[in-house]
Formats: structure tokens, C-alpha cells, sequence
């Protein structure tokens, strides 16, 4: 193993040691005395098979055959979950194939940050993640099961997933994709349009004209955003089957994979003989394997929230530091947008991700002993599915990437780095994320312009107030303020900004999107302004430093002026109420700090 690999795995496992045991005895306390569907009682169990064919009441009565239950996120308002409208009944098929049962146990909300971008229904996105896991929790709730299998692709959509089934770590689980869409406008274009209607030169026509070229059927969009970071990340923890992210929805071989998924399932389950739950599976090594394989890709900077809580429902405890030592150590192996312009489809033609796992392993940067859903060792990823004759089957992956400008082995990085930083300094502690940033720009000292929400920001645009060198503040968006918003909707003005060659960068408590580009943004920053943080003090024409070669951000004046100088009181009732905002009162007042995964489900201490 690579020394700073195996570091950072060591001091987790020690961090974690009481969380972790604590976890596992848990689950064997589940295993062991929980009200399975042979505890239940005659009414329980007739009302769990009531519905169900004749022929699946009497598999579920034999108590000797696995139930299989489906959590699935679809809506057809999504474009990633559209397909699996039909994945229900392809499941109940392929389960009675093996003599067993599949029932949906549940439902999960599942919303689309592409469509509330810069809308109110955006500050209840990180909640999302949340309500998802309780909403799967509550799904295997029934006791019915023996093994599940989760559908869910996008942003929040899987970590909440993953979340609630590990309260039901006893249980095995599979993740099982759908696939991204077609390529579509390329990602340089539709940047550029974007850019051309920020500064007002092309019409909202043209704008959703190349908008709707860019998602433009079913799957999941196809740059290199938290979604596809999801299934990225998933698969290198070894939740999906071998190579199974990438394939489009339409792809001959996506049937066959759903279908190969239950078979595995009933597989791993306790009547055929399974003694492994997802909790005993996803570990320190497979938690440390997803960092390093986020790293390596320059994936999402939401995952610095949602790593941290998938793993603390494991009970293993990780934080920005983790982040920031294996990100030195890990080169960047993929150039994907917004860190290139290829997408997820050109890099799974390249070689995909079982080439990415071959040369990580290669390198001693993925732990190779880990369990996972077709058995122990990471090297079985190292594959991708075919079909053979109508028959799947799997080919070892390529030895070389067959297009290096997309994807490429540890002996020829893009960067030397993973790109993402812990930033440090008299503003506070947060993230950034350098890997699609010109090193030109990972240095900005510049006169701090304040604004209070992202619609400040873009007001002061159009009047012509940013034409000059600044380091935007935008405060109050953390998790106690608002939910903590993605701010995706002002990457095109910063980037026309710096197109024109001034320097500028973004601070704020909030969030950027997986698509976050370009433009320098130190994100996540706490303590957040709505609790009287550093960035509450800030005023206009103070000047800022944002450096990201030595992971510092600072005001620039002396300690007593800044230590005088009072928080202003934030006014965030706007953000309380309206869209649904009103119900998730609680969630915004108990919310944990963004590097405790930005959660209310466990206390800030317990996080």
C-alpha cells in the first residue's frame, strides 16, 4: 500500500475504534433477535404478502427462500430515475427465476438540483439526503426482507440511500444503476452559451435551446457532477456489480445487469447461505477506497459532506483532514467536465472504471482485501461486463486507456494531486476544489465583495459593479441558515469575469454544485455567518486572500481591528417558509456542521 494510503486508513480505524465496534455489535444484535419474516405474526404476515400472486405466498410461507426488497428513488421527472419505471417488474421476474420474491418495500423522494438550481426548492436539497434515509429506513422497517436492492443515482439520492440501509447493515444490499444519457451538446458549448446569456449577448431562447441539447432524454446527465461521482464511488466500494455504472440506459447489456444484481442478492442473503450485510462491507478500507477514487477523479465537492455521513451510519468517523492528506498523495487520472471537456460516456469508452481500479491497485492506492457484493478483493472490479452469445459475461479490463486525454494510468497523471484542499485561516475552515482551476487562478488577493444571497450577487453583475478584481462573499447559505443551497447558478458570471481577465474568486458557507468549475470557490466555510461566523464580520473593501497552493483564507488586518469588528445579524426569515421550507424547521436548527457531514441525524457531538 501506498504510505499515506495506508496512514490515513490506519488513524481512521483508530478514530472509529469504539463507533465502529459499537456498530457492529449492532448488527449483530439484529441479526441475531430482530423480528425477521418468520417472527412475524400470522396478521403481520398476511398483511406484508397480501397483495402478493399466489404463487409468492407460498414461497413467503415457506420461510426458507429470500424476499428481496426494492427501495427505489424513480420519478419520471428525473431523467436518471425515468428508467426505472419498468425495474420493478424486471426484478419480481428474476427473482422468481431463483424460486424467490421481490417486493418494492418503499418509495424515497428524489429531487433534481438541475431543476431547482437558483430556486427556493434548492434549499431543501441537502435535507433530501436525510429524509431519504429515514424514508428507506422506514421502507425495511416491515421486517419482510432478506436482501435489498436500492435504486438511485443522483446527488443526494444515493448517500441517503446508503444511509438508511446501513441502520440495516445486517441486511446485504446492492446498488443498482440505470445509466447516464447520450452525449449531447458538448460541455464547452453549453458553457459558452451560458456565458454569452449572463452578459446578456443571447436570448433565453437560445439559452434553453442549448439547454435542452445538453439533457436531452433518459438517463443521468453526463458530466462529471455529484451524480455520476455517486456511481463512480459505489462501484469502487464494490456495491454495484463489476463495471455496471457507465452503460446507457438503452444499452443491451443494462437488462442483463439488473437482472445478474438480483440473482447476487438472493445470493448473499441468509437462506442461500450469506453470513455479510452491507454494514460489515463497507469498512474503513472500502470508505478510504471511495476518498482515494473521488480524488484521483476530481469528483464532486458535495462528497466532502456525504462520504462523511455514509460513513458515520457505518460508525466510522472521517473529516477534511482525511480529504486533504490523501488528495496530496493521489494523482489525478481523469479529466472529465467541468475538469475537462470529454464526459462520463467518453470515459467509460476509454476504459472506465474497472481501468481506474486496475491502475489504482497497480499503484497501492485501493485496498485490495475488502468485501464486496460478488465476493472478497477489490481485483474482481478490475472487469467489465459484456454480453457473450446473449449471455453476460466479464472481460478483464483494458491495459491501457484507449483515449489519455479523458482517462489515464498512475504512470502518466494529469496532476501529480487530487485538487482538493482544506482551507484554513481567520475566515474559518472549508474546501476547495482545484482540480478544474488554471493554477493561475489558485491565488486571489483581491477587495472582498459582500452579498447576502446568490440574487445580490447577480443584481450587482448586471449593474456593472463586479467589472474589477474581488474576492464575492456570499454568507448566510450554510446549513442553519437555508439548508445550505448548491450556488451553481453563479459560476457564469464569475466566469465571465475572469474571461475578461480580472481576478476573482468565491467564499461562502454554502454549497457549489458537482459542475463547479473554473473559478477559485472557497466553499463550505464554518463556522457559518447565521451563527455569527468570520464571514458575518466581513464588509466590503476588506481585502481577502484565498490561497490554495498553502490551503489558507484570510482577511487581511490586524488582529484587534478584526477582533472588534461586530457580526451583522442575519435576515434569513425569507428562507424559512414557502416551497416547503416551513417543515424543515427542525432539520435547519439541529443540522451538524459541514464537516460532520452537514446532518441532523446524529447530535454535533455523536457526528
Amino acid at each position: 500500500m501506498h504510505p499515506v494510503v495506508q496512514q490515513v486508513t490506519d488513524r481512521i480505524q483508530r478514530r472509529s475504534q469504539a463507533s465502529r465496534l459499537a456498530y457492529l455489535q449492532h448488527l449483530d444484535a439484529q441479526r441475531s433477535h430482530a423480528p425477521t419474516r418468520k417472527h412475524l405474526h400470522c396478521g403481520n404476515l398476511a398483511h406484508g404478502f397480501a397483495a402478493c400472486s399466489a404463487q409468492d405466498k407460498d414461497v413467503l410461507k415457506l420461510m426458507n427462500q429470500a424476499n428481496v426488497g426494492i427501495v427505489t428513488a424513480y420519478n419520471d421527472m428525473l431523467s436518471a430515475h425515468q428508467p426505472y419505471a419498468a425495474y420493478p417488474d424486471i426484478i419480481r421476474a428474476a427473482a422468481r427465476e431463483m424460486g424467490c420474491v421481490a417486493q418494492v418495500a418503499g418509495g424515497v423522494p428524489a429531487m433534481c438540483d438541475g431543476v431547482t438550481q437558483g430556486q427556493p426548492g434548492m434549499e431543501l436539497s441537502l435535507f433530501s439526503r436525510d429524509t431519504i434515509a429515514m424514508s428507506t429506513a422506514i421502507a425495511l422497517s416491515h421486517q419482510m426482507f432478506d436482501s435489498v436492492l436500492l435504486l438511485g443515482i443522483c446527488d443526494k439520492i444515493v448517500p441517503g440511500l446508503l444511509i438508511g440501509a446501513l441502520a440495516f447493515g445486517h441486511l446485504p444490499a446492492l446498488l443498482v444503476p440505470a445509466g447516464p444519457m447520450a452525449s449531447g451538446l458538448p460541455n464547452k458549448e453549453k458553457q459558452r452559451i451560458r456565458q454569452l446569456y449572463a452578459e446578456g449577448k443571447v436570448d433565453q431562447a437560445a439559452l434553453l435551446d442549448s439547454e435542452s441539447r445538453s439533457y436531452h432524454s433518459a438517463g443521468t446527465c453526463t458530466f462529471y457532477g455529484t451524480a455520476n461521482s455517486n456511481q463512480l464511488l459505489v462501484e469502487v466500494m464494490g456495491l454495484h456489480l463489476p463495471g455496471a455504472a457507465f452503460f446507457n440506459p438503452d444499452d443491451p447489456v443494462r437488462e442483463p445487469l439488473t437482472r445478474e444484481a438480483v440473482w447476487q442478492s438472493i445470493r448473499l442473503s441468509a437462506p442461500n447461505g450469506g453470513t455479510l450485510g452491507l454494514g460489515q462491507m463497507v469498512d474503513e478500507k472500502s470508505i478510504v477506497n471511495a476518498l482515494v477514487a473521488l480524488l484521483c477523479t476530481g469528483g464532486s465537492t458535495n462528497h466532502t459532506l456525504h462520504w462523511i455521513a455514509i460513513a458515520r451510519a457505518a460508525g466510522i468517523q472521517i473529516n477534511w483532514d482525511d480529504f486533504n492528506d490523501l488528495s496530496a498523495a493521489v494523482p489525478l487520472l481523469t479529466r472529465m467536465y467541468p475538469n475537462g471537456q470529454d464526459d462520463v460516456n467518453a470515459f467509460h469508452a476509454a476504459g472506465g472504471t474497472p481501468f481506474l481500479i486496475r491502475t489504482l491497485l497497480d499503484a497501492g492506492l485501493l485496498h485490495e482485501d475488502v468485501e464486496t457484493v460478488v465476493g472478497r478483493g477489490l481485483s474482481r472490479y478490475a472487469r467489465m461486463p459484456s454480453l457473450r452469445q446473449g449471455k453476460l459475461g466479464w472481460n478483464e479490463s483494458v491495459t491501457t486507456s484507449a483515449n489519455t486525454a479523458v482517462l489515464r494510468g498512475c504512470d502518466q497523471p494529469f496532476s501529480p494531486d487530487g485538487g482538493l484542499r482544506v482551507l484554513q485561516g481567520n475566515l474559518g475552515r472549508g474546501v476547495i476544489k482545484v482540480s478544474a482551476v488554471d493554477p493561475v487562478h489558485w491565488i486571489v488577493e483581491a477587495p472582498a465583495k459582500v452579498f447576502n444571497d446568490q440574487d445580490e450577487l447577480a443584481a450587482a453583475f448586471a449593474r456593472g459593479e463586479l467589472n474589477q478584481d474581488c474576492v464575492a462573499v456570499v454568507r448566510f447559505q450554510g446549513p442553519r441558515a437555508n439548508g445550505m443551497p448548491e450556488l451553481h447558478k453563479l459560476t457564469p458570471y464569475l466566469g465571465v469575469l475572469q474571461d475578461k481577465g480580472y481576478k476573482v474568486a468565491l467564499v461562502t458557507d454554502g454549497r457549489m454544485s458537482g459542475a463547479s468549475g473554473k473559478v477559485p470557490a472557497a466553499i463550505h466555510v464554518y463556522p457559518e455567518a447565521a451563527l455569527g461566523g468570520p464571514l458575518a464580520r466581513l464588509r466590503d473593501g476588506d481585502r481577502v486572500r484565498l490561497d490554495a497552493t498553502t490551503g489558507s483564507i484570510a482577511v487581511l488586518m490586524g488582529q484587534a481591528e478584526w477582533d472588534t469588528r461586530m457580526p451583522i445579524e442575519p435576515d434569513i426569515a425569507r428562507y424559512q417558509c414557502g416551497t416547503g421550507r416551513e417543515l424543515f424547521t427542525n432539520m435547519r436548527r439541529w443540522v451538524s456542521e459541514p464537516e460532520a457531514g452537514a446532518s441532523f441525524l446524529w447530535s454535533e457531538a455523536e457526528a
